[in-house]
């Protein structure tokens, strides 16, 4: 029979002694295997990224830091840092744990494929963890229960989520993604740390993200508040230990040489631009102390002997970390380099690149202005629409309603989004009426001639503006189309920034037809960058004719964007000014019909791959002849009508 006192007595003892001195990194070593699922199966290794031990030791309970923040590039191994840390808390430092992910989806998402996994492949999880058949429920898709305390997930976009749980630990993930008010209810973040203030000094709270907008970013604003530490690593010759940036990742020039600087022994030019053959995959580090050169395969190495330093006093109670992808063990620096020439200088495309591998904010400068002028003087010699450049694979068009006419472009698109205006016209007319939609129709189905020995080329998708007074014509005209991608669109009324390009359409409309909702401003934001900040031809650059109204280049730049504040949130808004914007909603619209197809299976890029070996039209081509990019899969194959 058991005593009740002495029971009572050894539980309160065992409540009381202070948590053994075990480091989550330890844990981690000794207690998690990471799943089947993952890259790298088995028992987990922090040697593997020993850049993420600190940052998990900060985590342990008895440190003096309350917070810890790290602010990240992708491939770091950041989530699974965040497993070691719940697996340490359900194991050894048991408490109540509230875990938040930008949505109730990211939670789903994340729980099936990183919680699930984390308890069912670590055998001293599995077994403390309630099971799913219990009749409590403890163990369901929003809580997992363990002897001592419970996680709980949920989502920034639910304030009853942020507000109902007080706890010792909360986990803020990817925090750049959350929106910037909890419904009503203030900044989600805020929300989840006030969910500890019970728990002073006992309390650890791990905030998490890859940036995105320098001045918006969450995660840089948390990290500016804290000692700001940096991974520095040693050089294999002269032994000083820097950072891994990106100004220090070269590649060698087209003939092989690297170009060092024969009297000082330091690279002269660490970013050279090869004229024949780009070597961008042989990219290294070069030591910005003697000059050394690191290949790839002394990463291991460098991050093995590699130290946090602090660089800020910050504010006492937060360990901040920045960390980027050129330290990854599952990312090489001539991936990274490849991947920042395929971005260029497009906007769009450097953002997350700056953002997700070197970790680091974006500064948007959108917001100047653009002056007609300096988009109309790239403009080129040339009738398109008689012969399509060499670098167009594929057709799209936007069409505008208004009350007595409507607009049309046709724009060609290349390798990584360059872009060409094919055409541009007004077909006046009543659109109530039939007569200008079957115009529209014939323009449609036209067929294009190309510059390389191509058969015809069809506009592949269209996008047409249903708003307006004549949306009931506009339902009729496309409602018979889709399956030629002729697809009706309207703007997203979505909080936050949805995707350009729906995941389905709607059918809750007059006509019962399928409307696919718009991401206009993030479409916006896109034109707009590449208008102000693309000015040589390459990835995202926009082609015009030099047949082309200045009315046109007027109406392309008429738009600005600007900020609004309201009730805590920033949203951007485009100003037209009571200008004319035909030209510039047609651009959005035509991104929108490249999305759709990206959507239905389009990859930009390897159409162009297959294009790009035909040779130009004249050559000792048979043109009655099918080409064999014709044949298999080319752009009419996949991508024409009906």
């Amino acid at each position: 029979m058991r005593n009740d006192a002495a029971w009572v007595w050894s539980t309160l003892c065992n409540a009381l002694r202070p948590e053994p001195a075990l480091k989550v990194s330890e844990w981690a070593d000794k207690h998690r295997v990471l799943p089947p699922t993952v890259a790298e199966p088995g028992p987990w290794r922090t040697s593997r990224v020993p850049y993420m031990r600190d940052i998990m030791d900060e985590l342990s309970t008895g440190t003096g830091k309350e917070r810890v923040v790290l602010m990240k590039g992708a491939q770091v191994a950041a989530t699974e840092c965040g497993c070691n840390w719940l697996g340490y808390i359900i194991q050894h430092a048991p408490g109540m744990a509230l875990v938040v992910w930008p949505s109730l989806d990211d939670v789903k998402k994340n729980v099936t494929t990183r919680i699930e996994p984390l308890i069912a492949s670590s055998p001293t999880l599995a077994g403390l963890v309630a099971k799913p058949s219990s009749r409590k429920a403890t163990n369901n898709m929003m809580r997992k229960e363990f002897p001592g305390g419970f996680l709980v997930f949920t989502g920034a976009t639910s304030p009853k989520g942020l507000r109902s749980t007080p706890a010792r630990y909360v986990f803020v993930d990817e925090v750049d993604g959350y929106p910037e008010s909890a419904e009503r209810d203030g900044d989600p973040v805020a929300l989840a740390e006030q969910r500890t203030a019970t728990f002073p000094g006992r309390r650890k709270i791990f905030m998490c993200s890859t940036p995105t907008l320098k001045g918006r970013s969450r995660i840089e604003k948390a990290y500016e508040q804290s000692d700001q530490r940096v991974y520095e690593v040693p050089c294999k010759a002269c032994g000083v230990k820097s950072r891994i940036v990106w100004a220090n990742i070269g590649w060698p020039k087209a003939d092989g040489s690297v170009p060092f600087d024969k009297e000082t022994g330091v690279v002269a030019h660490p970013q050279p631009e090869p004229v024949d053959r780009d070597r961008r995959d042989l990219a290294y580090w070069w030591c910005p102390e003697c000059g050394q050169i690191h290949a790839e395969a002394d990463k291991r190495n460098m991050l093995a002997g590699g130290e946090w330093r602090a660089t800020a006093e910050g504010d006492g109670i937060t360990a901040g970390f920045h960390i980027s992808a050129l330290y990854s063990p599952f990312e090489s620096w001539g991936k990274i380099a490849i991947e920042q020439k395929a971005a260029g200088k497009d906007p769009a495309m450097l953002q997350p690149w700056v953002n997700n591998k070197l970790g680091e904010t974006w500064e948007d400068q959108s917001g100047d202005i653009i002056e007609s002028t300096t988009v109309s003087e790239r403009a080129e010699a040339g009738d398109w629409k008689l012969s399509l450049p060499t670098g167009v694979v594929v057709l799209t068009a936007g069409v505008d309603t208004h009350d007595d006419r409507l607009e049309l472009e046709v724009v060609g698109w290349g390798r990584d989004e360059e872009s060409w205006s094919i055409e541009y016209r007004q077909l006046w007319g009543d659109p109530s009426e039939k007569t200008v939609w079957q115009e529209l129709d014939d323009l449609l189905q036209r067929r294009f001639p190309h510059s390389r020995a191509l058969p015809d080329m069809p506009i592949s998708a269209v996008c047409i503006d249903t708003q307006g007074h004549n949306s009931e014509m506009a339902y009729a005209f496309i409602r018979d189309k889709h399956a030629r991608r002729v697809w009706g669109i309207k703007g997203s009324t979505a909080q936050g920034k949805p995707p350009i390009w729906p995941k389905a359409p709607s059918h809750k409309n007059k006509g019962k037809v399928p409307l696919y909702f718009v991401g206009v401003s993030s479409a916006k934001e896109v034109v707009y960058s590449r208008l102000k900040k693309i000015a040589e031809p390459g990835p995202g650059f926009m082609h015009f004719p030099k047949d082309r109204a200045d009315a046109y280049f007027a109406q392309l730049v008429a738009e600005i964007p600007r900020e609004a504040r309201s009730k805590g949130k920033t949203t951007i808004w485009w100003d037209a000014g009571g200008r004319r914007n035909e030209a510039f909603d047609l651009k959005v619209y035509n991104l929108a019909a490249l999305k759709g197809l990206e959507a239905a299976g389009l990859v930009l890029n390897k159409e162009a791959d297959r294009v790009a070996p035909v040779p130009l039209k004249g050559e000792g081509v048979d043109l009655a002849i099918p080409t064999p990019v014709a044949i298999r899969r080319g752009v009419r194959a996949r991508f024409a009508g009906a």
